[in-house]
């Protein structure tokens, strides 16, 4: 390592452990527990009020978007950051942390829709609500929300940002690495959203559409995580010197590393399959009854004209064989 990065940063001393990573050794410039303490707080007061006035509100949305506030606050917040700046398999868990788990709880919470509701109808209210309605129709949200977007984004966060050293430039100061994070969050906010959001959107991927890109996406994240494991020298040399004192080998710390990139995701994405899978399946009976109820009601137009078909031609079968028996 280079040696302590530049900017407000505290970096710890003593040897890794459990106690040490959830010790409360809260950065200078604590940015992103800033955000979750600040999201956390928002998204409460809008459940709150839409409670105390006597309409409806999710607990089971608001219990995943306050989780996902939780983790990002102690995952960001903990001395756990603190040894993101020495080891890489810590880091390493902080982006997975910030791209596959926080994400989907933040987005099963719909905060957009939470918004909408709780937002007056008159004044400054009236002036966001357009602007957010503005932002869903423009081309910008269209292009990033696209999966020819999204993708190859999500893929650059592990493939561009070590394959090209990138990674360790950036880490080397306050600003980096705090960018590199924020990046991490976001990106896998956009690759989440398209995928299981239930706010609204400015175009939405059929059910079929949304596995294909998940799976898609899949196996490559899975096969970064064999490229770090297989490396025989250290990938990011930001992190190839940690301290003596800890007697960490930086080459079993990048196996660990590449092991979560390889492990890690599997469980977030697999809830995210089983959400999409359900969804489908409720919709689809969605459909099939309110078309069941319209049938009964309306008829099926489609239905009685073959019924008439089917009843004129038998009709003109029987006139046929009777004017072949008459003498």
């Amino acid at each position: 390592m280079t040696g302590d990065p530049s900017g407000p940063v505290w970096v710890p001393t003593q040897a890794p452990d459990l106690s040490e990573f959830l010790a409360p050794n809260v950065q200078p410039v604590p940015l992103l527990p800033a955000i979750g303490i600040v999201l956390f707080v928002a998204y409460s007061c809008g459940a709150l009020r839409l409670w105390a006035t006597g309409r409806r509100w999710s607990v089971t949305r608001t219990i995943c978007f306050l989780s996902g506030c939780s983790i990002l606050i102690v995952t960001m917040g903990a001395g756990l950051e603190g040894y993101g700046y020495r080891l890489f398999s810590v880091f390493m868990f902080q982006q997975l942390t910030l791209m596959m788990a926080i994400p989907p709880l933040l987005v099963l919470g719909s905060p957009g829709t939470l918004l909408l509701k709780t937002i007056p109808h008159r004044g400054v209210g009236i002036l966001i609500q357009r602007a957010a309605l503005m932002g869903l129709r423009s081309r910008g949200a269209r292009l990033i929300l696209h999966p020819a977007v999204m993708i190859p984004l999500f893929l650059f966060t592990f493939y561009g940002l070590y394959l090209s050293g990138i990674a360790s430039t950036l880490l080397e100061s306050w600003s980096g690495h705090v960018g590199l994070e924020l990046l991490f969050l976001a990106s896998g906010i956009l690759f989440t959203i398209p995928l299981i959001s239930a706010d609204p959107l400015p175009a939405r991927q059929s059910h079929l559409g949304r596995l294909l890109d998940l799976f898609a996406e899949m196996p490559l994240h899975a096969f970064f995580g064999v490229i770090v494991m297989t490396a025989t020298i250290p990938l990011v040399t930001y992190f190839a010197t940690p301290p003596s004192s800890w007697g960490i080998d930086p080459i079993q710390d990048q196996l660990i590393a590449g092991g979560l990139a390889w492990s890690y995701g599997e469980l977030p994405t697999l809830i995210i399959v089983l959400v999409l899978l359900t969804r489908w399946h409720r919709d689809d009976t969605t459909r099939a009854t309110a078309a069941d109820k319209r049938h009964d009601k309306h008829g099926n137009a489609d239905l009685d004209a073959y019924n008439d078909y089917l009843t004129h031609l038998n009709q003109r079968a029987t006139r046929s064989r009777t004017t072949k028996e008459t003498p």
